[in-house]
């Protein structure tokens, strides 16, 4: 069984994915981590950001494997260097590029096949598994949103202000939005929830009894 579980920024569906897959028992499969290892190998190596044909040698020549809720670029953990400030707005050159994208999604299918997954992302339910069982689309109001990424910075210890955190999001929110290829949009066959004024716990509360009520049987 595949569960998608799409967004915009800060609307939670990272964690929220992480703890519904290990309720689930399912593997738990991290898409915008992968775009961050293609951007910080992009970085690490110089690219030429304009040069699409760079960046997708790049993207063909990296092993990213995901275990344990953990990142690894060619058997190096990144799971942390992936999430500054500077990854994050690199990370646009990744999606925004329709090779990368397309080598990625097709490992993002390899690594699903035949098992039980929830996979969170963008295009999740539009692009890479419209085939899903269960697809969720996670929202909520950009000032929560804003606030939750900020908290998660500052607690990993980047420097930042409330006041740039809600400036990059709308930024980020207007790219992934008129992004051609693979842009945020809600299936049509989506479940929409709303997490403002939820916890952490009765977010994931809410999906599992959304996935178990699209279980066989």
């Amino acid at each position: 069984m595949i569960v998608t579980i799409d967004g915009p920024a800060g609307s939670g569906k990272s964690s929220a994915a992480r703890q519904l897959a290990k309720r689930l028992g399912f593997r738990f499969l991290d898409t915008g981590a992968m775009y961050r290892a293609v951007a910080l190998a992009g970085k690490e190596q110089g690219v030429d950001w304009q040069d699409h044909s760079q960046l997708t040698r790049i993207a063909l020549s990296l092993e990213i494997y995901l275990h344990d809720f953990h990142v690894f670029l060619d058997g190096r953990d990144v799971t942390d260097e992936i999430r500054t400030v500077e990854i994050t707005q690199l990370t646009k050159h990744v999606a925004d590029n329709p090779d990368t994208r397309r080598i990625l999604v097709d490992a993002q299918r390899k690594l699903a096949q035949g098992l039980d997954v929830v996979t969170e992302g963008r295009d999740q339910a539009t692009v890479a598994f419209p085939q899903a069982e269960c697809k969720i689309f996670l929202t909520a109001g950009e000032t929560v949103r804003a606030q939750r990424r900020f908290l998660d910075l500052t607690t990993r210890g980047e420097r930042v202000t409330l006041e740039s955190v809600l400036a990059n999001q709308s930024r980020r929110d207007q790219e992934d939005e008129e992004r051609v290829i693979g842009g945020l949009r809600m299936a049509p066959d989506s479940i929409l929830v709303n997490t403002d004024g939820l916890t952490q716990d009765q977010v994931v509360e809410t999906l599992e009894k959304l996935v178990r009520s699209k279980m066989p049987g």
